[in-house]
């Protein structure tokens, strides 16, 4: 059954279209399964609270700061727990979250390094860190860009979101990281406290002299303070801009889409537009290095392959034998062009990228017999070539797109192959492993033994309870966003009317069954045998996509908004086809009774 009426319940539009699913269906595993993980994540969430974390929100570790273990480490400790709460845990997930965010805050603004020399009054300044690269930056924001998706009203994270992107829009006279001459951040270590202006040593990188052999064990495999050094003694050639830096923009896109305020999406225009230029310029390579002067490898005695996580990076690590090749620009570089895209939906933006992967793998050589292709360039042209094309950035230029040409590049997934109707036990297999892999995390838990002083923050981070990227593939037919503050790509999202809330309401599941460039077929099910649920059905992560209409069994629903209600009877569901134009509406966090 169907109908169009005009709702007067707190919390939802007069006009808005109502759909009523009344047919009752024997409960489904995958929906089972589904609630089940959800579910899970409560008790799990809290004795790893419990165990990592004090009354306070602190994580009971040795503070430090550096690229093998800081602050952002400390947060990541909670990576995934806002999107769990944004897609219908409890609100208690919430809860433990904001207290381990705001502890967090205190306990690095509090530490301070004694030999590293910008870090010497706090590693945090004004709730931010005071310099370091967007490698890590980026993963320190990773949780807070996903509050949006479940609380933006707390006016905390407003003021926050804020003051973060104004420190690259030199609204913050203490952080002149924008030079809006040359539209560059001036250096790859970059925040609160401004741009570093000179060449970066092992000790910026490795932070203060630590016991490490019998103590720690370092990420990186060093067994010495020394080897810690000596692991970034070629990290040195920071000053200019990196497109490292673009995961910058992620911060205008939060106070964008939070505030509307069309200064954070004129910056991050300004700012994207400059590095699709420069990669124009480049012959369609994006330069790993900027100068001061606004060149192209201005900073790298003229090179654009020039820099720290260059093209050209290839060092040695002393812990390993041999050299390592460790370019790094994709997944911030990736973000700025697809925050432009987000907020324009204009297909330019994912050209520069697309152009690049096609570009460089046209340098492919015959080597046995077989194609290679390169994915560094040094001195002598190209090398590290390898059998896979390169890739990197093609997923997500095709999720954005939808273009067949895009879908050539992209290597295939069990979920990919779901979606295109190849896989029909995806669903159940995906969520099986995600409810084992929970469990495992919390038993290796149990198992853990360090102690807070022998435990560094990213200790806690492989036992992380939260599993979200099945749920996000198969709730909202987005896909996971890894680390880095990016935004979430979804084509649905559900909200809680009753509770006023983000999330799917409790007993009812969803499954985006299928998905082309125009609709998805999505099927929802109330898995209570005795009351009714209501859920609001969002296109888009942030509504940034406008629902044309919903097609049912018995007829068509026109909707023309972003968003339509679906109530179901106890014990019913159904399959529905949601037609939407994506990326055509501006992106909000509001809720969808606010908007």
């Amino acid at each position: 059954a169907l109908c169009l009426v005009l709702l007067t319940t707190s919390g939802r539009a007069a006009g808005e279209t109502s759909i009523v699913l009344d047919k009752p269906v024997l409960p489904p595993n995958w929906a089972l399964l589904e609630r089940a993980l959800l579910e899970a994540h409560e008790p799990a969430c809290k004795k790893y609270f419990a165990k990592y974390f004090d009354e306070r929100g602190y994580l009971l570790c040795v503070e430090r700061w550096g690229g093998d273990d800081g602050p952002d480490d400390a947060i990541e400790t909670v990576n995934w727990w806002p999107i769990l709460h944004a897609l219908g845990a409890s609100d208690s997930v919430l809860h433990m979250y904001k207290k381990v965010w705001e502890g967090h805050l205190r306990q690095y603004t509090e530490a301070k390094t004694t030999d590293v020399p910008f870090a010497r009054d706090g590693m945090y300044y004004k709730e931010f860190p005071v310099m370091m690269d967007w490698v890590h930056n980026g993963e320190g924001i990773t949780v807070f860009s996903a509050q949006s998706l479940s609380d933006p009203y707390d006016l905390l994270f407003e003021q926050r979101v804020r003051r973060f992107a104004g420190f690259y829009m030199n609204e913050d006279p203490q952080a002149a990281n924008y030079d809006p001459k040359h539209k560059i951040i001036r250096s790859m270590f970059n925040g609160s406290r401004g741009p570093l202006l000179r060449k970066a040593t092992g000790l910026d990188w490795a932070g203060d002299p630590i016991e490490v052999k019998g103590r720690f064990k370092l990420a990186h495999g060093e067994e010495s303070y020394e080897q810690m050094v000596a692991h970034f003694k070629d990290y040195n050639d920071i000053v200019g801009d990196h497109p490292q830096n673009m995961g910058a923009t992620n911060l205008a896109l939060n106070a964008y889409m939070l505030t509307g305020e069309k200064k954070y999406s004129d910056w991050l225009f300004e700012y994207v537009d400059a590095w699709a230029e420069r990669t124009r310029e480049n012959g369609g390579i994006i330069p790993t290095n900027v100068g001061l002067d606004g060149t192209i490898g201005g900073g790298a005695d003229g090179k654009w392959y020039g820099g720290v996580y260059g093209w050209g990076f290839t060092v040695e690590v002393p812990q390993v034998p041999g050299e390592f090749d460790n370019r790094n620009i994709h997944s911030r570089g990736l973000s700025g062009f697809g925050n432009a895209y987000l907020l324009s939906g204009d297909d330019r933006y994912l050209d520069v990228w697309r152009q690049m992967i096609i570009k460089v793998n046209q340098n492919s050589k015959l080597v046995n017999g077989q194609t290679m292709y390169p994915k560094m360039y040094g001195d002598d042209g190209w090398y590290g070539y390898q059998s896979q094309p390169y890739h990197h950035g093609a997923f997500e230029i095709w999720y954005w797109s939808q273009k067949p040409e895009d879908r050539t590049r992209v290597q295939t997934t069990e979920w990919l192959r779901y979606i295109e109707g190849n896989n029909p036990d995806y669903p159940e297999t995906a969520l099986r492993a995600e409810i084992s892999t929970l469990q495992q995390k919390v038993q290796a838990m149990d198992r853990d033994p360090t102690t807070p002083d022998t435990r560094l923050a990213d200790d806690p981070i492989p036992f992380n309870p939260a599993r979200v990227r099945a749920l996000i593939e198969l709730m909202l037919g987005g896909y996971f966003p890894w680390v880095g503050g990016k935004p979430l790509h979804c084509r649905v999202r559900y909200f809680d009317p009753v509770n006023q809330r983000p999330g799917i309401p409790k007993d009812v599941a969803a499954l985006v069954e299928t998905m082309d460039a125009n609709s998805i077929t999505l099927q929802l099910v109330n898995l209570h045998q005795s009351e009714a649920r209501t859920v609001v059905v969002q296109t888009g992560g942030y509504a940034e996509h406008q629902c044309i209409g919903v097609r049912l069994p018995a007829r068509d629903v026109l909707v023309g908004e972003s968003h339509f209600t679906v109530r179901l009877a106890p014990g019913c569901g159904g399959r529905m086809r949601v037609r939407m134009k994506r990326y055509v509406n501006q992106p909000t966090m509001l809720f969808p009774w606010d908007r």
